[in-house]
């Protein structure tokens, strides 16, 4: 077999990346959409979008065994689950500019 020229490697190198980068992401897509798939049997209906990005992100930010230590934390300290501010923001009674009579109208 002939000795490859300092090009050639370069090259054969160059395209062995792209190979392994494109292989890489399809293996990066197939891990997200098998996870994605676990999220739709979750309640994540009780969470806003932002909020749900907010846990996920910082879980992933901080590692998963560090996540769950300190919600397991929060859980063994009797924390009870906030409601989330979207909901608390829909509850929240909102009085229209006027008199303080039964007349002003309420929003809930």
């Amino acid at each position: 077999m002939p000795k490859m020229t300092e090009r050639e490697r370069l090259a054969k190198i160059e395209a062995d990346q792209r190979n392994l980068a494109r292989e890489a992401e399809a293996v990066r897509r197939g891990l997200r959409a098998q996870y994605g798939k676990l999220v739709t049997e979750l309640p994540v209906e009780q969470l806003s979008e932002r909020e749900f990005r907010d846990v996920i992100g910082q879980a992933i930010r901080v590692g998963g065994s560090a996540a769950i230590s300190a919600l397991k934390g929060l859980t063994a300290q009797g924390v009870q689950a906030e409601p989330s501010p979207a909901a608390a923001r829909k509850r929240a009674v909102v009085r229209l500019a006027g008199g303080d009579d039964a007349s002003t109208p309420v929003h809930p």
